[in-house]
């Protein structure tokens, strides 16, 4: 099977187990990012896709070719490490060429090599420069160019963007994504940040403790959560109780829903309704013969500029809505409002 096959991968130390019986299958050339809390097995998955840790069970391989016992060096792998892991004695250029320089390089090559590298993360003309000269953007980059000095087939990325600030985090990840598309190599991100991992990846693995919670496109993901652990970890959620009054509809906070599926759930299961910020509407004006909504009191309101976010009591559960300056009501803290959320935004999650 060709690409990134991961077959009941499973690590344990000593009696604590870190990944459990994962199974996972990625197309060569894809990027893919394991979201998830700290403590969940992310950092150790890649581990052992890189050949730092080894699996207690199960296998790794790349295009048919098994990796699970395969040395580190032999692998093809390059690494970015959280540290980036930089060496302050070596220039630039000396850090970017260190793996071709080992392997017996010339001198020439490896500065060629470099500069190309240099060129391709946006740096031209530093080879020269010490690491201690350089930004915590700069030294990212270079970091990235001195894991790809070796064209390797797999790129690995433990919390690349964890040490920067906000902003240059943001265009990091869009410089990070045009590159890796360019490349065209197979790509594994670690991160516990949700707007990186839905601004990056082909392919996002949500994980939580110790296992894969649901693997898909981001977009897939975001809009059908397989859990409410998926759901609260991935975006914004808000999670109703509910309870399933028919093959299509619930009812929460003394109204009745009508909702996108009811999957598995049988009339009276006690369930979560759950939808995304973005697609909740609040009105001033009273939605009785409106469908798909429920009146509430406004608790809070934080205006971030190109977004608003409106915090409503619904009966004493908080729902969150998201709208834009000039879509929001006139609204204020204390104001009773009508909550209405479309059929189409509405899921039920098991409680």
């Amino acid at each position: 099977m060709t690409g990134l096959v991961i077959s009941g991968i499973t690590k344990k130390f000593g009696n604590f187990t870190a990944v459990n019986n994962i199974d996972l299958h990625f197309n060569k050339g894809e990027m893919i990012c394991f979201l998830g809390p700290s403590g969940c097995g992310k950092t150790t998955l890649l581990r052992m896709i890189a050949g730092l840790e080894e699996p207690t069970n199960g296998s790794i391989s790349f295009d048919d070719s098994d990796l699970t016992r395969v040395p580190v060096h032999e692998r093809s792998i390059g690494m970015v490490f959280q540290s980036f892991a930089l060496f302050p004695h070596l220039s630039v250029g000396e850090n970017i060429s260190y793996a071709l320089k080992i392997r017996g390089y010339s001198r020439s090559d490896c500065e060629d090599r470099a500069r190309v590298l240099l060129d391709k993360v946006h740096l031209p003309g530093i080879e020269d420069r010490r690491i201690s000269q350089l930004s915590g953007g700069q030294r990212q980059r270079v970091a990235i160019a001195r894991a790809l000095a070796l064209d390797p087939k797999i790129f690995l990325l433990d919390e690349p963007m964890s040490a920067l600030d906000a902003n240059l985090r943001e265009a990091m990840q869009i410089e990070l994504r045009q590159l890796q598309q360019e490349l065209g190599i197979t790509t594994v991100v670690v991160t516990h940040d949700q707007t990186e991992a839905m601004t990056m990846a082909d392919q996002i693995v949500v994980m939580g403790n110790a296992r894969v919670l649901q693997t898909g496109a981001p977009t897939d993901i975001y809009k059908n959560p397989a859990n409410k652990e998926v759901a609260s970890f991935l975006g914004t959620s808000n999670l109703l109780p509910a309870k399933v009054t028919s093959d299509t509809t619930v009812e929460t906070a003394g109204h009745s829903f009508g909702v996108a599926s009811i999957g598995g759930f049988s009339k009276g299961d006690e369930v979560l309704l759950m939808s995304r910020p973005e697609d909740v509407t609040v009105s001033v004006d009273e939605q009785e013969t409106a469908d798909n909504w429920v009146s509430g009191t406004v608790t809070f309101i934080r205006d971030i500029g190109a977004i608003i976010e409106i915090l409503v009591d619904c009966g004493g559960h908080e729902v969150i809505s998201v709208i834009t300056p000039k879509d929001c009501p006139d609204v204020s803290v204390g104001k009773t409002v009508s909550v209405q959320i479309p059929k189409s935004a509405c899921h039920v999650l098991a409680n």
